[in-house]
């Protein structure tokens, strides 16, 4: 998973300023060869699921493959960094925004976020789910939070992993609510939500997606809360963490294109354009917003001022809440 706020200032009206004309697109020489999507998470999770289907509206416009590369590990971090890296100027990542925004704020990574990148597209962002397993016998997260206070470090609590959103919200909700939740970190959401399905835990967090829908169809997991403006039309009933007295804790998941700082501004400029033509199908849209997500589509220059804006809000964040760097 990560960020957020929900003003974000991107809207489905930049998307005539943000898509090229066609002929324009078609006079571009960029790209030459086929084109590779990095997702710096397992395969399965929302990011997976998002980039296979944004891959292939993107084949037709681009005039070349587009072939999807799993990259998992550090939050992101390790994905991300074979992108920094990548020399042929047909690399791309699709992420959230964290392993810019939050990983350098809680453990070293090898890149520099705001100097290695070039922000293409913004995509999506995505609410968090707060979920109990079948572990769990309250039925509200008001019961979680008190079995908490009643048996310390009884109710566990798991993320995608250290450094995560997920985990900023976890030690968000154990600051405001004096409640000793346990931490337990996995290394993305596959294993987490296989994991879930059992019973290995209490509660989880995670964006909403295919598998995670099916257990709460199945009855298996329920949803306690969720993030966000305000309540999803899907679950009118639940709660946001707002609502529920955790507006720190009430954050959201943005997702996007980057490419290494070396791909020119034409490349960038033709990409942003695509991504932005693709988000506009109605079809599309409506593919994410069964996975609850948003479209929040914009410029290269308005989602690089929104990360240089995240990336400096979350350095406050993980001091305040006294997260270590790993």
């Amino acid at each position: 998973m990560t960020s957020r706020r929900n003003a974000l200032g991107l809207g489905l009206g930049s998307l005539a300023a943000a898509v090229l004309p066609l002929a324009a697109r078609a006079q571009g020489a960029w790209p030459e060869r086929a084109v590779r999507i990095v997702v710096p998470y397992p395969a399965g999770g929302v990011n997976d699921v998002v980039a296979r289907m944004l891959a292939e509206h993107l084949r037709p416009l681009l005039g070349q493959p587009v072939v999807v590369d799993n990259r998992a590990g550090a939050g992101g971090t390790i994905g991300m960094d074979a992108v920094a890296r990548a020399q042929d100027g047909h690399t791309l990542a699709f992420a959230a925004i964290s392993p810019l925004t939050l990983n350098p704020h809680v453990m070293k990574v090898p890149y520099d976020p705001l100097k290695d990148f070039v922000p293409v597209a913004p995509v999506m962002y995505s609410p968090v789910y707060v979920l109990a397993t079948p572990r769990l016998p309250g039925a509200s997260f008001e019961d979680a939070i008190a079995a908490a206070k009643a048996g310390p470090g009884r109710v566990s609590i798991a993320s995608s992993g250290y450094g995560t959103l997920g985990h900023i919200m976890i030690e968000q909700i154990r600051r405001k609510s004096g409640a000793d939740l346990t931490h337990v970190p996995y290394k993305g959401g596959t294993q987490l939500v296989t994991d879930a399905g059992g019973g290995q835990f209490d509660l989880f967090v995670a964006n909403p997606f295919a598998a995670i829908n099916n257990l709460i169809a199945e009855g298996k997991l329920r949803v306690l809360a969720v993030t966000g403006p305000r309540r999803l039309a899907a679950m009118p009933q639940v709660p946001t963490l707002a609502e529920l007295g955790f507006p720190e804790a009430n954050l959201t998941s943005l997702f996007g294109f980057y490419a290494p700082a070396s791909l020119p501004a034409e490349a960038v400029r033709r990409l942003n354009g695509a991504i932005n033509q693709v988000l506009a199908d109605k079809e599309v849209q409506e593919q994410l917003r069964k996975l609850d997500n948003v479209v929040s589509p914009g410029t290269p220059q308005q989602f690089a001022a929104l990360i240089e804006r995240e990336h400096a809000a979350n350095a406050r964040i993980v001091k305040e809440a006294n997260i270590k760097a790993e």
